[in-house]
């Protein structure tokens, strides 16, 4: 049997005029190992790259993230690791893992996400079923928790779960949100409460690109905001939980357009 090959990172630079984010010190307390620029943020936006070769022949191409603070420093980067077949033919469905690195390659965190055939409709999604799930890994082999679909009738409705399957926080987002993503020039806002959904502790969101971006590609640009003194660990999983929202609101199938 064939040993399989360990992932090899594709070398990603910082965009032209982009400052690196100095590394804090380590976490007061503990967190998981290469996390420590979170412990100095309460928000950090995750911009898509555009990929030329998407855009000029529709394939569908490996996603890739720069990851930013508030001032446009960069701290991570995040890179998807998929197979050819399952981008082109299962569209956000695909399984991948995504890969997040920091800005000395060394690799913090990982997303990842099976496939399931039929996963993403906001009526049938649940614990057991149907919900698109990812599972949030920091360091890498070690799960910090899982983010999932819900049940909703239109709204955006997803989980976070510690490592236990424990719910921690509640993310929804708007009920129009495809309505706004091609109508409205505004971000597209998810807020994220707690259990009992009466106290918003920060928001996630999607932000308006302009018009020829949105028309012409998937690459979009979100972020999430958070208390400064929460966890490393509970931003951690909110960071996981960008992609969930990517890929299962906003990635289009086979980049038609």
């Amino acid at each position: 049997m064939a040993t399989q090959q360990p992932w090899q990172p594709i070398q990603m630079q910082p965009r032209q005029g982009v400052e690196w984010m100095n590394n804090p010190e380590s976490v007061a307390g503990g967190g998981p190992p290469g996390m420590d620029y979170l412990s100095a943020l309460d928000q950090i936006i995750v911009k898509q790259r555009i990929e030329l070769l998407e855009i000029i022949t529709g394939f569908e191409t490996r996603n890739k993230y720069d990851v930013m603070n508030s001032v446009g420093q960069q701290c991570y980067f995040a890179q998807e690791e998929s197979d050819f077949c399952g981008r082109q033919c299962c569209g956000p469905n695909r399984e991948y893992v995504m890969h997040v690195t920091d800005n000395n390659g060394q690799e913090v965190m990982r997303v990842r996400h099976d496939f399931v055939c039929c996963v993403g409709c906001c009526w049938c999604a649940t614990d057991s079923s149907c919900g698109y799930e990812v599972q949030i890994e920091a360091p890498v082999g070690n799960i910090i928790g899982y983010a999932k679909q819900q049940t909703s009738k239109w709204k955006p409705h997803i989980r976070v779960f510690d490592a236990n399957r424990q719910p921690m926080y509640v993310i929804r987002g708007p009920c129009c949100w495809g309505c706004q993503n091609i109508c409205c020039t505004d971000d597209i806002d998810f807020p994220i409460t707690d259990l009992t959904e009466q106290n918003v502790l920060g928001r996630m969101f999607k932000r308006w690109a302009g018009c020829g971006r949105e028309m012409f590609t998937d690459a979009d640009t979100f972020g999430v905001t958070f208390p400064l003194d929460m966890a490393v660990s509970s931003k951690a999983l909110l960071f996981g939980a960008i992609f969930l929202v990517d890929f299962v609101y906003f990635e289009k199938e086979n980049n038609n357009n």
